[in-house]
């Protein structure tokens, strides 16, 4: 079965078991597991903050993060689609007693300065005021799109001229870095926090990581003791995270993948592909007998799996674990179908 469910469907290598099995290890809500201790500084030297805090989920260290920065009863501007409002099960409302004012950005998900500068609202009698925007790169619900450094900046910025922080969702960071050929530190200088992946494209068993300033990790420690995420003898989790983040330099790899899957597709009649931006390949199937369940289940009949992403809208994800002969192999297989 070839799995394009998703890239977090990966199996860790043996390597990463290995460092799981020999891992030096203490209690971490202490403070005193070494390999988790290496592991946040390592995380926070990447993308140049100063600190990082280790999660068992990137819906965890979003959620984390939007408590972290605001306060009861504040409104959260977000986009639309964007996974924090998309999947994550009304967490901004059920956790943190937070509004959400929701932006429709463009087709790629990207919010302007002047659509944040339109949603913002200042606190008064009557209005709790804005305390958070949230930005995702890559933007999952929009293929995967690569969202360029300077539209981050520019959106940012618009935010911090009214003294509000900027959450960045960068599950998928690495990928819009590879992408864009520049350094995830790029992409994420201009935000105050980030949340990315290692579980996803990097290929680590379980973790993300939460990254900021030191004052806003050691707030964001006692949100993660709170939502139940303190851990204990972390470090034989830590201990893959440490070499899955080696692994951000083979994305590329990934992306041309998925432009193979794109370009095979797209020479079957009544498919319309999307040209992907990162590792998500989203095809319309609206020119087939076909709902994009129903599509599913036949193409898994042939061997290749994918996930729904609309009525008639497939997401094929690729990742380390699918080589250039598999996707040939995924290709075939939708002829098939069809």
């Amino acid at each position: 079965m070839i799995d394009l469910r998703s890239d977090t469907v990966t199996k860790p290598d043996e390597r990463m078991r290995e460092a799981a099995h020999d891992a030096e290890v203490g209690d971490d809500v202490y403070r005193e597991d070494p390999t988790v201790n290496e592991l946040e500084a390592r995380a926070a030297e990447i993308v140049s903050k100063e600190a990082a805090l280790y999660v068992p989920t990137g819906t965890m260290g979003n959620q984390i993060a939007v408590r972290t920065h605001t306060d009861h009863g504040q409104e959260v501007l977000a986009e639309c689609e964007s996974h924090v409002v998309k999947w994550e099960l009304g967490g901004m409302a059920q956790l943190s007693g937070l509004q959400v004012r929701t932006i429709d950005g463009d087709e790629r998900g990207v919010v302007t300065p002047e659509q944040v500068r339109e949603g913002y609202v200042s606190e008064d009698l009557h209005r709790p005021g804005t305390g958070l925007l949230t930005l995702e790169n890559t933007h999952n619900s929009k293929g995967g799109a690569a969202i360029e450094a300077e539209k981050i900046d520019d959106t940012a910025e618009a935010a911090r001229e009214r003294n509000v922080p900027v959450h960045l969702d960068g599950a998928r960071v690495f990928n819009a870095a590879a992408a864009l050929n520049v350094s995830a530190e790029r992409l994420v200088a201009n935000v105050d926090s980030v949340m990315f992946c290692l579980s996803k494209g990097l290929g680590a068993p379980v973790g993300s990581m939460l990254a900021g300033s030191e004052a806003f990790i050691e707030r964001a420690r006692r949100v993660r003791k709170l939502f139940g995420g303190g851990m204990r003898q972390a470090g034989v989790i830590a201990a893959p995270g440490l070499l899955a983040l080696e692994n951000r330099h083979r994305l590329s790899e990934d992306q041309e993948n998925a432009e193979r899957l794109a370009a095979g597709l797209n020479e079957i009649e009544k498919l319309e592909v999307r040209e992907p931006e990162t590792n998500i390949t989203l095809v319309d199937c609206s020119g087939t007998d076909y709902t994009a369940k129903e599509f599913l289940e036949e193409c898994e009949s042939e061997g290749v799996l994918g996930v729904a992403f609309g009525e008639y809208v497939v997401r094929f994800c690729t990742h380390w674990d699918v080589d250039e002969a598999e996707i040939e192999e995924a290709i075939g297989a939708v002829e098939r179908v069809l």
